[in-house]
């Protein structure tokens, strides 16, 4: 049953954990509201999923021979929805990637995933490159029918979706979290794909020719296994809101992070532990040496309470028990 509290105005609690925390935000905004995106935008999103021809057979949901089908090597907690991922790029195009941090998608790029939640299938959220311009991408999740052969785009998002657990987010939330980054797109990513579970990695990409700039040197992740599981999930599920180079004017976003601490997996920062933004931004702050339960980012991983903001304050209301537990072991062990 989900706990947001659409439209409410600013919790008087809300501006009392700033005014005492400080330091994960800053302002006195509803953090699980965020501004509507540019009507120019979204209107190149059709109304109903079978409209945008992502599927080559919609019916049975079978993409083209051109859609990339892939895995991040650290997902964004969505509450234990099950996902599946796609890209396709126009014909004949190529990210440019000469910054292998900040990958840029040609025009008429399309990035989609599926979720289920308990079993139902309840949204495909759709991320579109929509004109030249670097910040010309526009978001929404469409919303399944109980019968699973349609599903209609939902720019407001919805709640507890086909008798589920699962909130579908609104279009601004959407651009809350990708508008984060200069590139937008965060699940397909030199990053992420270096050490991704799926048959499609950072090698097969550059491989197929995707890439302008493959990687010269391999991306491997420092330290043991306790430590690329705890920093790959600060990566994905902070470093878009936390990142000291969020763009100053990133779109649709639900309030402005301090940009003091960064959560940013980069390459050319991957030569120790030390040497990545988690390490020195946060570690002797908001992380403790040996000591999880005295680490702010544990507390507010482990908040999950509609009157206190969480963290990630958008798209979850049941705590990730595992990246929790990976991020204590990390912390026990510094």
């Amino acid at each position: 049953m989900s706990t947001r509290k659409s439209g409410a105005p600013c919790a008087r609690v809300a501006c009392l954990w700033i005014a005492a925390a400080g330091a994960f935000a800053a302002g006195c905004d509803d953090f699980r509201q965020c501004d509507a995106p540019a009507p120019d935008l979204q209107a190149a999103l059709p109304a109903a999923l079978s409209e945008t021809g992502l599927y080559a057979d919609f019916a049975a949901r079978a993409v083209a021979s051109d859609v990339v089908a892939y895995e991040p090597a650290f997902e964004l907690w969505s509450d234990g929805a099950e996902k599946r991922r796609f890209l396709r790029l126009p014909p004949g195009a190529k990210i440019d990637t000469g910054d292998q941090n900040t990958w840029q998608f040609p025009e008429g790029t399309r990035l989609w995933k599926e979720f289920r939640r308990d079993g139902v299938l309840v949204e495909t959220r759709v991320l579109a490159k929509v004109g030249a311009a670097p910040e010309a991408w526009a978001a929404v999740a469409y919303v399944w029918n109980a019968e699973g052969t349609e599903a209609l785009a939902a720019p407001g998002g919805a709640e507890d979706a086909l008798g589920t657990p699962h909130d579908v987010p609104a279009a601004g939330d959407c651009m809350g979290c990708h508008g984060g980054t200069e590139s937008r797109v965060l699940g397909f990513s030199a990053i992420q794909l270096a050490a991704s579970p799926g048959e499609v990695d950072l090698d097969e990409v550059a491989a197929r020719g995707m890439l302008s700039d493959p990687p010269e040197d391999p991306v491997v992740l420092p330290g043991d296994d306790a430590a690329r599981a705890a920093l790959g999930w600060l990566h994905a599920n902070c470093s878009h809101c936390h990142n000291q180079r969020r763009p100053e004017r990133s779109g649709a976003r639900c309030y402005d992070p301090q940009h003091s601490f960064d959560f940013t997996l980069r390459v050319g920062e991957l030569r120790s532990v030390e040497a990545t933004a988690t390490y020195r931004t946060a570690v002797d702050k908001w992380i403790t040496p040996g000591d999880p339960e005295d680490s702010e980012v544990v507390e507010r991983a482990e908040r999950r309470d509609p009157s206190w903001p969480s963290m990630p304050p958008l798209g979850t209301e049941v705590v990730d028990e595992a990246g929790l537990a990976a991020l204590r072991a990390w912390i026990r062990a510094l």
